[in-house]
């Protein structure tokens, strides 16, 4: 009896197996060009996705205006996910997402981060000794020119009256994950990221968080790539679901109604 449980257990599991890889079979790999600081909370939700859907999703990740450039330039994705909304603009503008699918997901803040060791301590205010606190050295951020949390930078320090003491000592990343890493490794006394990205590496520290009404709010609106595969529109749905959105909420980000 008990060898005829364990044949039928056997059989039973093969038949799930291959249930399971009908599915996948049956639903193309996504591909989801996404905004470096959604790195490790996409790489935790895609996982779920997977084990609920079962549908492999794969990630592109890398600055916005990156991303947005090789979509211009004909690369094939099948989700946009943006960290701010000039990139999503620039796509739709051109025609290379489904601007009925567009909406704004998520919110963030930005950040001053010193090396964890590090004793500066500053107090984010209009005319803050941020140049003082430097002194010969770099503040690491992403490409004011291009990259959003850079552009989101210059903004605020601006705002604040301190961008021209400050300026001819950036560090231009090409990214907000390479900026983090100049600051995490002692490379510059400090940077501005996001939040979440400060909160994800313990070699670096929060000094403080810059006020709201310094820079345009960090927002960043998902949407379908126009030629996206016809399941990546589940995908975005499931960005919206209580799972995705607590995983969200864990990494620091805030779910934009």
């Amino acid at each position: 009896m008990q060898s005829f449980r364990r044949y039928a257990l056997l059989i039973l599991l093969i038949c799930l197996s291959g249930s399971v890889r009908a599915a996948q079979a049956a639903s193309p790999r996504l591909l989801v060009f996404a905004a470096s600081s959604l790195t490790n909370v996409l790489d935790e939700i895609g996982s779920a996705y997977t084990v609920e859907s079962g549908q492999q999703v794969t990630f592109s990740y890398g600055a916005s205006s990156t991303l947005a450039r090789q979509l211009e330039a004909g690369a094939k994705a099948d989700v946009f996910f943006s960290a701010d909304t000039d990139w999503m603009d620039y796509v739709q503008n051109r025609g290379l997402i489904q601007a009925a699918s567009r909406n704004n997901l998520l919110g963030n803040k930005l950040v001053l981060v010193a090396p964890a060791d590090s004793n500066i301590q500053l107090r984010i205010k209009p005319g803050f000794a941020l140049a003082a606190a430097l002194g010969k050295s770099r503040l690491a951020t992403g490409d004011p020119d291009s990259v959003p949390v850079g552009k989101y930078a210059r903004s605020a320090l601006i705002n604040l009256g301190v961008w021209n003491e400050v300026a001819n000592q950036l560090v231009r990343a090409d990214n907000v994950r390479t900026a983090l890493a100049f600051v995490a490794k002692g490379e510059a006394p400090l940077g501005i990221v996001y939040a979440t990205d400060a909160l994800i590496d313990k070699q670096v520290r929060i000094v403080d968080t810059f006020p709201d009404n310094t820079h345009e709010p960090v927002v960043y609106p998902v949407a379908l790539v126009s030629q996206a595969n016809e399941s990546a529109a589940r995908f975005v749905k499931y960005l919206r679901s209580a799972t995705a959105q607590a995983s969200f909420r864990k990494y620091g980000f805030s779910v934009l109604p």
